[in-house]
């Protein structure tokens, strides 16, 4: 069945480092958008981190730029976030989507899978 399957969250230290996979079953992941969210309760969901099908084009939110990585592996069907010099803020819980396209900065077009979100926890 479809499914997107997030991992690699936990608890870290501030300063720390952590790296969000997002897999893909059911179907494939390079016809799509990937995108990486953040909800912290009381806020609205944020776009931390966006890449297109092919990787050409890359956003971040200006809270994580020179932080946070964003890659995906075609080949493998998967997404990565690769989060460094973590901070309290940065504490939330991640999901990453698939969708149709870019519309602007990590507003995404026609999410067509949402995952099922991994817990990100920073200490200061």
């Amino acid at each position: 069945q479809l499914d997107l399957v997030e991992s690699g969250g936990g608890l870290m230290q501030s300063g720390g480092s952590l790296s969000l996979s997002c897999a893909a079953s059911g179907f494939s992941l390079d016809d799509y958008v990937i995108g990486w969210f953040r909800h912290v309760p009381g806020k609205e969901r944020e776009g931390v981190a966006c890449i297109s099908s092919m990787g050409e084009t890359i956003n971040y939110d200006d809270s994580v730029k020179g932080r946070f990585t964003i890659s995906r592996d075609n080949a493998r069907n998967t997404g990565t976030l690769q989060m460094n010099s973590l901070k309290p803020e940065d504490t939330g819980l991640y999901f990453c989507a698939a969708a149709e396209t870019i519309l602007r900065g990590c507003l995404l077009g026609g999410v067509y899978r949402w995952g099922h979100g991994t817990q990100v926890t920073v200490s200061s």
